[in-house]
């Protein structure tokens, strides 16, 4: 990792968010107050979530970071102004799997959306919120209801904000290409009754296009990811569209692999990648995610401007 992405706010507090026994909780905290953003912790579900939203001295955005909890969302609704409120909400897990620094995931995407709030703050946006969340690596047995982003989507449910454009970035730390997630939209193939989910995963997916191609963002792959917090947006009812970055090299192989193969793709979904028969034509960079070997070596801090660039025109739309 450059040393250049090692001073300043946030990113001085990167290599101890990685090590290992870290409190990322008190660390991710420290930052955000450092970066002198306005949060809020949300306690839900036995899950601690960071909404970070512009500062205003009255709004939606601040009545939703400060009172949004699945007991409270009927009086929150209540409370908001007539109406459907939309706006960009970019998501971003902090925890980590056991035994592995998380540099790739999910630390330089909550590196890089800390760094994108600070910007929007800059410029004055107000149509945004940034969600940094919890329990988002499951432990074997646990069901997608026990993640953390099911529970705060089952908030946004219901209130007036359902409505809102939901990015999850994950593992955008290492490689050049864009991708936009199309797993969702694998799994609905296999379900009945997702018209309106499909609808909604189609407008997501056709403004994150429509942003990448007004930054002039050239490397830009739609294809099947690892399910993130899209999951959990997804099972509460909610659409979330998962952003990451892979290099091009595995890419070109990548892209190969799934029209050879059609069942590669259900691999991913299924969660089943890493242990079956097709983990050889996995990209090298998601076959590192949970190990040991997620280090800061392996970061590409020269393209983490073209994330930062695009999470920022999201909320800018």
């Amino acid at each position: 990792m450059q040393n250049s992405y090692l001073r300043g706010i946030p990113w001085k507090n990167f290599m101890d968010f990685i090590s290992p026994g870290a409190d990322r909780y008190a660390l991710l905290k420290e930052t955000i107050e450092e970066a002198e953003l306005e949060y809020t912790v949300l306690d839900m579900a036995e899950s601690r979530h960071f909404l970070v939203t512009p500062v205003l001295s009255s709004g939606p955005s601040l009545e939703l970071s400060s009172r949004l909890s699945s007991r409270l969302s009927s009086e929150l609704s209540s409370r908001l102004p007539s109406g459907q409120i939309r706006q960009s909400i970019l998501v971003a897990h902090y925890d980590r799997a056991a035994g592995s620094p998380g540099a790739n995931d999910n630390s330089a995407g909550v590196f890089l959306l800390i760094e994108t709030a600070m910007k929007l703050k800059q410029s004055g946006a107000k149509n945004w919120m940034v969600a940094f969340t919890d329990k988002e690596e499951l432990k074997s047995g646990e069901s997608i209801q026990s993640q953390g982003a099911y529970a705060l989507a089952l908030g946004l449910k219901n209130t007036k904000m359902q409505n809102s454009r939901i990015f999850s970035f994950d593992s955008c730390g290492i490689g050049d290409t864009l991708i936009i997630s199309t797993t969702a939209e694998h799994l609905l193939k296999n379900e009945s009754g997702g018209e309106k989910m499909q609808r909604s995963l189609k407008e997501l997916r056709k403004f994150a296009l429509d942003t990448a191609r007004e930054l002039n963002l050239n490397k830009v792959l739609l294809a099947p990811t690892p399910f993130s917090d899209d999951l959990g947006f997804f099972r509460a009812g909610l659409a979330a569209l998962t952003i990451t970055m892979l290099p091009s090299s595995e890419c070109i192989r990548y892209v190969s692999e799934l029209r050879r193969n059609p069942e590669f793709a259900e691999s991913l979904i299924n969660a089943e990648f890493r242990q079956n028969s097709l983990t050889g034509s996995i990209p090298e960079t998601w076959r590192s995610l949970n190990t040991p070997g997620d280090s800061h070596i392996r970061l590409t801090p020269k393209n983490f401007r073209n994330v930062i660039r695009f999470a920022e025109n999201l909320c800018k739309g």
